[in-house]
């Protein structure tokens, strides 16, 4: 890390040309609440800027970069960091060890009570300046704490630098958040102009070689594969569950072995790649060699993070990757971590709006019914697919309730009549079979090679329910849909033919 001179250097700089100059306020955030009259974070971030003599707004801004001050009630992030402060414990960085060393706090409690979180990050960051060589006088300055900060993000160079300059962009910007429990938290805006010492000349605006808009910060060469074994065929959404800046760093720690082609920021849209587009990233198991990887910045439980600047940003590089390799711009080739296949990941999770963000693709949206596969839906799911079941369930006459995204007692009421309807196994599980049978029903017309429009799309979901494996949802029936359809008749004992007749319409909507 860098060191910084003796001699505290008087001059400024002029205010730091890379920060971002969006006001910070949270979007969307719960409603104010009626805050917390004892303000217990904003009384732990005050006494642990007293105890370690630590600037009370810069502690806020690092925790708010890391977490949104929300600790998660004590569940590790990607990177296996706890609390407001995201304590780190991973084979290359152990804050959240060196917290306890500092503060006597066990680790338990360090990764669980706020208080003593906060603390251990103070703890953190002081320990840090010290070794800097920041005196009493120094540390009076906040434009001094600058290498400490990138310090404390865990990273080196370009990474680093990124992980400084957000927590400095939320110095000069301010910012407002309401925190779990309803309590506001807020850091007035300033002129900065922060000392970067050696920072100053990372890289860090080294622009991306497949995606000019983007940035360049190369992962790890453990946590990716040169080259591909397949074509590029989809793009997979992501959310960290951690920041961007932590994520970037955890993308080049030689540990991790996961990476992403590219991480987007919440707060500004501002994307950085760190994978090749022709080398394969390590983020989706059995999809990584024929996908694109994005990571967007944020928890998959807290909508605040997907703002409006993310989504329009992130569908922009979707569209450019999408035209760049001729990928369709449809919900069997987009697709969510949860729903590439081999995956028990959950993100990006029940927030995301897939329809918003398909629309700000420019493609179709499928009415919230196309996936690249369809899991097992049953008490107690919640999501797309949950939705998905709901709105077939309400367009077929059963009354599932409201499409709400989680599966309760109306939608398995609901569920258990359609299948004794059909013949199905009635455990009010919507599996395979159930699946193709909600996906299949409608109108039977005679499909084969040629057909395109709403009627194919139909068949093409519920090909890809039956058959397990996706068929693409373009409404066109071409080469890849005909194999489909003879895939699934010679299976199921039907005249393969590739023509979608009477006999195969009924197997697929008895759910065969």
């Amino acid at each position: 890390m860098p060191s910084r001179a003796a001699a505290h250097t008087k001059g400024r700089a002029s205010v730091l040309a890379a920060l971002t100059a969006t006001v910070l306020t949270v979007t969307g955030s719960p409603a104010f609440a009626a805050p917390d009259g004892g303000h217990p974070m904003d009384r732990a971030f005050a006494r642990a800027a007293a105890e370690f003599d630590v600037p009370r707004d810069l502690l806020a801004a690092v925790g708010y970069g890391e977490t949104r001050l929300d600790g998660h009630s004590g569940r590790p992030s990607q990177a296996n960091g706890y609390g407001v402060m995201h304590l780190v414990s991973n084979p290359t960085n152990r804050t959240l060890e060196r917290a306890a060393a500092l503060t006597g706090k066990p680790l338990a409690e360090l990764r669980t009570d706020t208080g003593a979180n906060i603390l251990g990050g103070a703890a953190v960051l002081r320990s840090y300046a010290d070794k800097l060589g920041l005196d009493a006088r120094d540390r009076d300055d906040i434009d001094a704490w600058y290498p400490a900060v990138a310090r404390y993000g865990g990273a080196r160079g370009p990474a680093a630098a990124l992980y400084a300059d957000t927590v400095y962009t939320f110095l000069a910007d301010g910012l407002r958040a309401v925190v779990p429990g309803g309590e506001r938290i807020s850091v007035t805006s300033r002129p900065v102009a922060p000392q970067k010492g050696s920072l100053s000349a990372t890289g860090v605006r080294t622009q991306s070689p497949d995606y000019p808009s983007a940035l360049w910060v190369p992962a790890d060469p453990h946590n990716f594969a040169a080259g591909r074994s397949a074509k590029i065929d989809k793009v997979i959404v992501h959310v960290t569950q951690g920041s961007y800046a932590g994520s970037i760093s955890w993308f080049r720690n030689p540990t991790a072995e996961v990476s992403a082609h590219y991480v987007v920021r919440s707060s500004d849209g501002e994307i950085t790649q760190m994978v090749r587009d022709s080398d394969t990233a390590y983020h989706a198991r059995s999809s990584n060699a024929s996908a694109l990887g994005i990571e967007h910045e944020g928890f998959i439980d807290d909508p605040s993070w997907f703002t409006d600047t993310m989504y329009r940003s992130s569908a922009a590089l979707t569209k450019y990757l999408c035209d760049r390799y001729g990928i369709p711009k449809d919900r069997a080739h987009i697709i969510g971590h949860s729903e590439a296949p081999g995956n028990d990941h959950t993100d990006p999770g029940p927030y995301w709006d897939w329809t918003r963000y398909m629309q700000l693709v420019g493609g179709d949206t499928g009415g919230g019914l196309s996936f690249a596969a369809y899991a097992t839906q049953q008490s107690g799911s919640t999501g797309a697919q949950v939705k998905a079941v709901q709105q077939l369930l309400n367009d077929q006459g059963y009354t599932a309730g409201a499409v709400d995204g989680s599966f309760g007692p109306a939608t398995k009421t609901a569920v258990t009549a359609y299948q004794s309807a059909r013949g199905l196994d009635t455990d009010g599980v919507v599996g395979a079979r159930t699946w193709t049978a909600l996906l299949s029903a409608g109108a039977t017309p005679s499909l084969q090679q040629g057909a395109s429009g709403d009627g194919v799309k139909r068949l093409q979901r519920s090909l890809t329910a039956a058959l397990g494996s996706t068929v693409g949802v373009d409404g066109s029936f071409g080469p890849a849909t005909v194999t489909a359809v003879r895939g699934y008749q010679t299976s199921r004992g039907l005249t393969a033919d590739g023509v979608v007749g009477p006999d195969t319409w009924a197997a697929l909507q008895t759910g065969r």
